[in-house]
């Protein structure tokens, strides 16, 4: 799906809402490379991300052109600042009412309220389709995310103890979060 430019205001800063073009795919691939080394609240090491240019590609072509999928770009006073995006849990009319969630921002554009208005946009758009119910999952250090989640009305439904195991040795667990419509 396809989300129309969109503009939208935070602490003085302007903030613009669109879906991602092809021309685009290395600026994500450069982006999940650097955000995964700023923090370690995302699923990966920045040297496990091995997406080429092409698959990046097809990556943003399938989620333009579902219905059931969903890529948001942020820009921040016209500077790239992270993304979006949601994907129905198809495969089975038991989990076609589902949607997975994902967000990654560059940590200098955390803080304002950039994640919430990203996710509320995403959450109307799931609503929209007919979703009822997104999903999400939070490393439990994150705790700035984890409570504008539950802000947003998302619920803790589980937790994998130990789930993320790290290079220098420690553990955290994910929180598994769910909002239904």
């Amino acid at each position: 799906m396809l989300l129309a430019e969109q503009r939208h205001t935070s602490n003085d800063k302007e903030i613009i809402l669109r879906s991602a073009r092809l021309d685009e795919a290395q600026m994500l691939i450069d982006h999940l490379k650097t955000v995964a080394g700023e923090t370690r609240f995302l699923l990966c090491e920045p040297d496990e991300i091995q997406y080429t240019q092409s698959q990046e590609e097809q990556f943003i072509r399938s989620h333009n052109e579902a219905k059931d999928a969903m890529l948001i770009l942020a820009f921040v006073d016209g500077e790239y600042a992270g993304n979006c995006s949601f994907q129905g849990k198809a495969g089975s009319r038991r989990t076609g009412h589902r949607a997975g969630i994902g967000i990654a921002l560059y940590q200098k554009y955390t803080g304002f309220g950039l994640g919430r208005i990203m996710l509320t946009v995403l959450l109307r758009e799931i609503k929209n389709i007919g979703f009822s119910q997104a999903e999400l999952t939070v490393v439990s250090d994150n705790k700035r995310a984890c409570h504008l989640y539950q802000r947003l009305g998302f619920t803790e439904c589980g937790r994998i103890p130990n789930a993320n195991r790290y290079d220098d040795g420690t553990y955290s667990d994910d929180i598994l979060m769910v909002l239904q419509f």
